[in-house]
């Protein structure tokens, strides 16, 4: 008898990725001899790569807005020879969900919207009274329609090798084997409503150097400045990795560490996946809808009148929701980890 063979489309941002390997193992649960495949951005692989459900992962050499119909035509021509038994589309887009109608897979699973109901011949329409969180949104399509999700549903789990662990920090010239390690993910792609201070990050960067931990700083290119500035504020006693790492090195490093604290960002969902102690910091948006998926995670907001406004920058100009939440809240939770 052949696998059930599924075509996932897959997200464009890292938490989203993250959170869509719910999924993965729940059709896994579904159908232990499931071969699923993943069509996404090639940047999205090193997270992939960490997830056993997953096959391959083939690349759609598309940025988000482009058409592209040749190129899609293309990818669907490759992707019919494969014979899928079903397709599930989780972006939202009316461009996502052509691939699979081009490639005539037999079931075409996604939500209503974009007027693309004329590629989905399994169509859903998005209940998210019922479904609030974006990985519960994600779960419904790998289940029949109206049916519920199990409970407790699956959360994302990564596997990382040793050996690439060692690999990379080689590399990189570090040890892990001296002192607990402290991640601090500083930066927010988002925009600047969503980064607690530099000055609060080194606040506790100093207090637990004092304590005798190793402070990691993670962040991309963009961030460097945010970073520099923590690594200024510390008199440069941090592991400064901005802008330096690619992404599955960024995993395997985050994987040696004791804990993270950071903002609601991709880097969040990462630790979360990797069963790290978490303090995730929310300021303009909010963990109803993506909170870290981990038993291990502590949320830390406030409940301010203008929370969440969901704005790259804070339009009252005071940015309270983020300077009110004071370091000693988070050196607090961190006192009470234990870092064996």
């Amino acid at each position: 008898m052949m696998p059930h063979k599924i075509l996932i489309i897959g997200p464009s941002w890292v938490g989203d990725t993250v959170m869509a390997q719910a999924l993965f193992k729940l059709l896994k649960s579904i159908h232990p001899d499931a071969v699923i495949d993943v069509l996404a951005p090639a940047w999205t692989f090193s997270l992939l790569k960490c997830m056993p459900e997953v096959r391959h992962g083939i690349e759609l050499p598309i940025t988000h807005g482009e058409l592209k119909l040749k190129i899609r035509y293309q990818i669907a021509k490759q992707l019919k020879a494969e014979q899928y038994d079903q397709a599930i589309v989780l972006p939202n887009s009316f461009k996502s969900a052509m691939i699979p109608w081009l490639a005539r897979i037999p079931k075409r699973t996604g939500y209503i919207g974009e007027c693309r109901y004329i590629f989905l011949n399994d169509a859903r329409r998005l209940d998210s009274q019922k479904h609030p969180l974006m990985v519960e949104q994600y779960l419904a399509l790998g289940l029949p329609k109206e049916a519920s999700l199990p409970m407790p549903y699956p959360y994302p789990e990564f596997t990382v090798n040793p050996i690439e662990q060692t690999e990379t920090l080689q590399k990189y010239n570090l040890t892990v084997t001296q002192y607990p390690i402290l991640a601090l993910c500083a930066g927010a792609e988002f925009g600047p409503a969503k980064r607690w201070p530099e000055e609060y990050y080194a606040e506790v960067a100093n207090q637990k150097l004092k304590e005798g931990f190793a402070i990691w700083l993670f962040g991309s290119k963009k961030d460097e400045p945010v970073i520099e500035k923590i690594m200024t504020l510390t008199n440069h006693r941090c592991e400064n990795f901005a802008g330096r790492l690619q992404l599955f090195e960024t995993i395997r490093l985050l994987s040696l560490t004791c804990g993270i604290v950071t903002n609601d960002s991709g880097l969040m969902h990462v630790a979360a996946a990797l069963r790290k102690p978490i303090v995730a910091l929310y300021g303009s948006t909010s963990p109803r809808f993506t909170p870290p998926l981990s038993k291990q995670a502590s949320v830390l907001k406030l409940d301010l009148p203008c929370q969440p406004c969901f704005e790259r920058v804070c339009p009252l100009k005071h940015h309270r929701c983020m300077l009110d939440l004071r370091p000693e809240r988070v050196l607090e939770i961190l006192s009470n980890w234990n870092h064996s």
